[in-house]
């Protein structure tokens, strides 16, 4: 299996024609590494939350997911400067990556 392409502006990862904002680059090893754990554990957490049917846990599980995502620049307020829009899960066709992404040919599913 080949890595998703990423577009030429480093800033989303292409899975199956939708764009998915990629982390921050101007975070240390250090945090993303710390927020990556933080990601894994609550992600274990709403594994586990809806294995027990504990609604409780599941809210706070998916808010720790939540968390660790923004933390980490997937998700909440955009890591580039230059106004740029937002295009985090658009269809990447419908979106202004459209010619490039067809420009790389067939891709294999990811």
């Amino acid at each position: 299996m080949t890595a998703p392409p990423s577009t030429p502006d480093g800033r989303y990862l292409i899975v199956r024609g939708r764009l998915w904002r990629k982390s921050n680059p101007a975070l240390s090893e250090e945090e993303r590494a710390r927020h990556t754990k933080a990601l894994m554990a609550a992600r274990r957490a709403v594994r586990a939350a809806l294995q027990g049917g504990d609604d409780a846990a599941l809210r706070k599980a998916r808010a720790g997911v939540q968390a660790a995502k923004v933390a980490l620049g997937e998700r909440g307020p955009v890591w580039w400067q230059d106004g740029s829009p937002d295009y985090n899960r658009h269809l990447v066709k419908n979106t202004p990556y459209a010619a490039w992404h067809d420009s790389l040919g067939p891709q294999e599913d990811a």
